[in-house]
């Protein structure tokens, strides 16, 4: 294990997709994993992309990936694709339209099955992204399910965040109604040749235009309480300016705008100390996840499968209420401990 770390960190291919293999299959894998390498994290620009299916978000994938390259950026892709009912596994349907950037040594491309995680991201994405960042990658793309509504944990697993729609789907009024709007740093409205790109375009820049009224507080959640933060807070005056932009991505135009962006909004993040921001909140939130994931296996170990089932019965059976169950395993976990 440790060699292999070794030759992940000085970017070997081969490492790095054996150590990925390990980590989404085996927890303990995973943890002793990041433990060894995550003082080597922390350079990777990571851009979060989500948007309905159909959208065209690996087809925009591909450009970026082409676009970076050509600024002589190194491109981790961190495609989540839907779970295969039969066999559990990534349908790989990402893999597919990303063929074209095969044997680019700049370029590493991973597919991951979301095995029933919400949220649109598997468990193991925040991992894998920190070995792709170890391992060196200036740039890491993470393309979610393109589930929906419930696609907002990508506004946390990275420092941009791209939402991506096209016209003619009637999405706009979907992407207010989920209130996913909110969690863009970048609006792009893709498939711009197709009839009433314009009716999107405007309807998006209405939706900002009516939010602009109220403070920005950060769609990774409540900022850190610093001197500075409190200094700044009800100002909008520094705050990033969310951009609706129009791409073909099957003919690459407005892909090097787009990257134009991307790039500066990465420059605004490092600036305004809003980096440091989002890395707080992303870290909160990791901890919390881990730590409940801890929690209820240490709780699995130590409760006998006989008093879990025992309660559950008697919880539908309408003798006894959830919260009382709940008071009862905390009180056995602290008793066998």
């Amino acid at each position: 294990m440790n060699e292999l770390i070794e030759q992940a960190l000085n970017g070997r291919r081969r490492a790095i997709a054996r150590l990925i293999t390990q980590v989404e299959n085996d927890p303990a894998t995973a943890k002793q994993t990041i433990m060894k390498l995550f003082r080597n994290t922390g350079q990777a620009h990571i851009v979060g992309i989500t948007g309905p299916p159909g959208s065209g978000k690996s087809t925009l994938v591909n450009e970026l990936a082409k676009e970076l390259r050509r600024r002589t950026r190194t491109v981790g892709i961190v495609a989540i694709d839907p779970s295969s009912p039969f066999t559990g596994g990534a349908l790989l349907g990402d893999r597919v339209r990303m063929r074209d950037l095969a044997g680019d040594s700049g370029i590493f491309i991973r597919s991951m099955a979301s095995r029933g995680s919400l949220g649109g991201l598997a468990r193991a994405t925040g991992d894998v992204v920190k070995i792709l960042d170890a391992s060196g990658f200036d740039v890491i793309l993470i393309e979610t399910v393109g589930a929906g509504q419930a696609e907002v944990d990508i506004a946390r697993a990275g420092h941009s965040t791209l939402v991506i729609e096209a016209p003619g789907m009637g999405d706009e009024i979907q992407t207010i109604k989920a209130g996913i709007l909110e969690i863009a740093d970048i609006l792009v409205v893709n498939k711009a040749d197709r009839p009433g790109s314009n009716r999107t375009v405007k309807a998006l820049k209405a939706m900002l235009m009516l939010g602009s009224g109220t403070v920005n507080q950060g769609h990774h959640g409540p900022k850190p309480v610093t001197d500075e933060s409190a200094h700044n807070s009800g100002k909008l005056d520094d705050s990033w300016p969310v951009q609706v932009l129009e791409t073909i991505a099957t003919d690459g135009d407005g892909v090097k705008n787009l990257v134009d962006v991307i790039i500066a909004h990465k420059t605004y993040l490092q600036s305004s100390g809003e980096w440091k921001n989002r890395e707080f909140a992303r870290s909160k939130q990791e901890i919390g996840q881990i730590l409940q994931t801890e929690f209820l296996d240490r709780l699995y170990d130590s409760v006998p499968l006989k008093e879990w089932e025992g309660l559950i019965a008697s919880v539908a059976k309408r003798e006894i209420d959830p919260y009382s169950a709940v008071d009862k395993l905390f009180a056995r976990s602290v008793q066998n401990e």
